[in-house]
């Protein structure tokens, strides 16, 4: 009824959270394609999709190898304009991501 294009997420590799994610964004305009995938569950398709509807580079964490908790930092460094390749790596933790982005949002200030 909504002119929707259901193929993204009417299939039963998604579950009910997944399939409300992928509807969400297509109701937003958003290009579905970063996340509409099996191998993202629904906290991982949401942190991708609040950085579609930001205007950011999802392509730095739009990455099944990085669990939700990573992707928030990720995108948190990206709305906050900095350098997210000193620690956009799948092999720290997100707690590890959040110390170094805390500290290089603190070296930004002092620029």
């Amino acid at each position: 009824e909504a002119g929707l294009d259901v193929s993204w997420y009417a299939k039963p590799e998604f579950d009910v959270w997944q399939m409300k994610g992928i509807r969400d964004g297509l109701e937003e305009g958003l290009d579905v394609s970063w996340y509409a995938k099996p191998e993202f569950d629904s906290y991982q398709m949401y942190q991708i999709r609040l950085g579609l509807e930001k205007g950011l580079d999802v392509s730095w964490y739009a990455k099944p190898e990085f669990s939700w908790e990573k992707m928030k930092e990720i995108r948190h460094g990206l709305e906050a304009g900095v350098d997210v390749i000193w620690y956009a790596k799948p092999e720290l933790s997100w707690e590890q991501m959040g110390g170094i982005l805390k500290l290089l949002i603190e070296f930004k200030g002092l620029l």
